[in-house]
């Protein structure tokens, strides 16, 4: 009898401690995108980061979602530690009442920021073979945008800008069919929208020579949006930086979250980004100059890393 109400005693002393340690864990729930996106990826990632950096202090559940309108209208019910990924333009619209946010929900005005994630970066991939150097040239060319995503629309309505309306023959086929399409011969190009180096597009230039076009000066001011420049090297064979243009992505939380997580978020994720460029490239793209791209305002613990770190924040943020 001793013996079992020792055990029984070590299995309860055990079981407290456990719930100790658990209680005093900080859980965050991180909306990100569809579980095949690299935007999924880039959430575990900073999930692995978080959960090594705080050594198992905070723990971050990935949430897949169906696209960045749905993470911000959640943003108004959710409470505690919730981040969620969006162009800084929807953070925008939903403090303003705008658009897929209307009428003004208060609820938006508790937003806030954190830092900036890879953008959305626009690549026009062609064949190096195909003879086309520039937009221009791909007048009478078969070329796939897919379908419905924002690639496809920001394809559709730069080469409007650029007055190829009409003249470029657009395959009326999914994006995932582009690589493929491209090696056979099928097409001379296709154009897709990811945080680089993107994966269709290191597939084609890993399987034959291709070439990426790039924008003037004129066409990057006509499209409204933010100037990147993609390195040479980025790609096998583009050995010329290329111009084009992007649509900046950031991670935002609430005043929800308390001002030691988030701290500790922003912390974490600036310190480690470089060990996570070894596995993904992407991450070398994203520079603290990028935070100007971020609206609304900085989350106080984000701006205590900032000023700690002697990062120079935008007085918008502030």
């Amino acid at each position: 009898m001793n013996l079992i109400r020792s055990a029984a005693l070590a299995a309860a002393v055990l079981g407290a401690s456990a719930a100790g340690i658990a209680g005093a864990e900080t859980r965050v729930t991180y909306k990100s995108a569809k579980s095949t996106s690299s935007y999924y990826q880039m959430a575990v990632q900073i999930a692995e980061a978080v959960k090594a950096g705080s050594k198992g202090a905070v723990i971050v559940t990935v949430e897949e979602s169906q696209g960045s309108v749905q993470n911000v209208k959640e943003a108004a019910a959710r409470s505690g530690a919730y981040v969620f990924t969006t162009p800084p333009a929807l953070i925008k619209q939903a403090m303003a009442g705008e658009k897929a946010f209307a009428p003004k929900n208060p609820a938006f005005d508790k937003v806030r920021a954190l830092f900036p994630i890879p953008a959305l970066t626009m690549h026009y991939v062609v064949r190096a073979d195909s003879g086309v150097k520039t937009f221009a040239d791909l007048a009478g060319k078969e070329f796939i945008i897919g379908k419905g995503s924002f690639g496809a629309r920001e394809a559709e309505a730069n080469f409007k800008l650029f007055g190829l309306e009409g003249k470029v023959k657009l395959a009326n086929v999914e994006l995932n069919a582009a690589v493929p399409a491209l090696k056979n011969g099928q097409v001379q190009g296709f154009a897709t929208a990811g945080s680089y180096p993107a994966p269709n597009v290191l597939e084609a230039a890993a399987s034959l020579p291709v070439r990426l076009l790039s924008m003037s000066d004129e066409q990057v001011k006509a499209t409204k949006r933010t100037r990147i420049v993609i390195p040479k090297g980025t790609y096998p064979g583009v050995d010329e930086d290329v111009v084009t243009t992007s649509l900046p992505v950031g991670a935002y939380t609430t005043t929800g979250m308390d001002e030691q997580t988030a701290y500790l978020l922003t912390k974490i994720y600036w310190t480690r980004k470089a060990e996570m460029a070894k596995a993904n490239a992407w991450w070398g793209g994203v520079q603290p100059a990028m935070l100007d791209t971020l609206a609304g305002k900085l989350h106080p613990g984000a701006l205590r890393y900032y000023r700690e770190a002697g990062i120079t924040v935008p007085d918008a943020l502030k």
